[in-house]
């Protein structure tokens, strides 16, 4: 019921910024809690942050925190991660997702039900 569209990524030189959007279409986005994740080459999908279904909530991986910001627009139906300070070892392919459940705000992927195809994010040095 939920299809997911990421845009936003590009090249930033380390210290930049870039903020990532994620479209969402199909009625269950407003009630579902929903994260970032990130996937680099040769590496396991990892937590970036997440966000409880009304956005009062809000969790980060220690990599990320104090230099990202996750929030969302439901009656846009958009995700956004705002991203700055970005380091070199940020780079990797970002990916949104949604959860089925409204209650639960997860850090593990398998908690989440909808994926986007991910866009890319390189931070030269």
């Amino acid at each position: 019921q939920v299809q997911l569209v990421e845009s936003g990524g590009g090249l930033v030189q380390a210290g930049g910024s870039l903020r990532l959007s994620c479209a969402a279409s199909g009625r269950t986005f407003s009630s579902s809690g929903m994260g970032w994740f990130r996937q680099a080459p040769g590496k396991e999908r990892e937590f970036v942050a997440a966000i409880s279904w009304r956005g009062a909530n809000t969790y980060y991986a220690d990599s990320v925190k104090g230099r990202f910001t996750i929030s969302r627009d439901n009656a846009k139906n958009t995700l956004y991660l705002q991203m700055n300070s970005l380091k070199p070892e940020d780079t990797a392919v970002y990916i949104c997702a949604a959860d089925r459940v409204t209650w639960r705000t997860s850090t593990t992927p398998t908690t989440y039900d909808y994926w986007g195809q991910g866009t890319q994010v390189t931070v030269s040095s």
